[in-house]
């Protein structure tokens, strides 16, 4: 880093006073990122609401996109200043546009509360978590590989659930899952970060988006489930 590349022999800084002021400045304009991100999201939801059923119908597209950025954008703007970021900022507003269909639902059923609620529930538990990691004296590196593994078994139970048996019990379960699953993630990914494991804080928010996200649509998903009447 040119940081390392500045003369300080005018200064009684020690390596570890370097080291932890670019560990800040890193973790700053990581959950700077995040927050743009949480914006471009909430910007891409709000600009299509008038379109859910269109959007709903084209679901599947958008969600290839998705794919599509996250794989394939975003690697290839990796170490890209200014693309990396507009890859960053295009996927997030693309999911947002995909979580107009399940906002839309639930705004037309009378729990538009419902989200507000989901948010504020999300953004307090991611907090906690990331908070955990960081002050943590647990050395959690090694989860990489089960989380991995846990995250397959879970979409593929999904798509089972959602093609096959059509279970409303086993859907709640794999949210529920989901849930609990990206809460650990967003553990690993925030010490991971922490750590220095990042070489760009585009790619460290990106993490902590996806864990963010998913989180915020597993509880918005069982607060509509279990608000309801049926």
């Amino acid at each position: 880093m040119a940081l390392y590349d500045r003369d300080y022999d005018k200064t009684n800084y020690s390596s570890e006073d370097i080291a932890s002021s670019i560990s800040v400045g890193f973790m700053k304009k990581t959950y700077q990122l995040l927050a743009a991100s949480m914006v471009a999201a909430a910007a891409g939801a709000y600009a299509t609401m008038p379109f859910a059923d269109t959007i709903y119908q084209y679901r599947w597209a958008i969600f290839a996109f998705e794919l599509f950025m996250l794989f394939v954008g975003m690697r290839m703007t990796r170490g890209k200043p200014g693309l990396n970021l507009a890859a960053l900022f295009i996927f997030t507003f693309a999911t947002g546009v995909s979580l107009v269909p399940l906002l839309s639902m639930l705004v037309g059923s009378g729990k538009g509360a419902v989200i507000g609620n989901a948010f504020l529930m999300t953004s307090v538990l991611f907090g906690a978590l990331s908070l955990f990691a960081i002050n943590s004296k647990s050395d959690f590196s090694s989860w990489g590989k089960p989380l991995f593994i846990t995250l397959i078994v879970i979409i593929i139970a999904s798509l089972v659930n959602m093609f096959i048996l059509h279970n409303p019990l086993m859907h709640i379960v794999i949210t529920a899952g989901v849930l609990l699953l990206f809460g650990i993630f967003t553990i690993y990914d925030t010490q991971n970060i922490a750590n220095g494991a990042y070489d760009s804080p585009v790619d460290a928010a990106l993490s902590l988006y996806l864990d963010f996200l998913n989180m915020f649509t597993a509880i918005l998903q069982l607060l509509g489930i279990f608000g309801s009447d049926d």
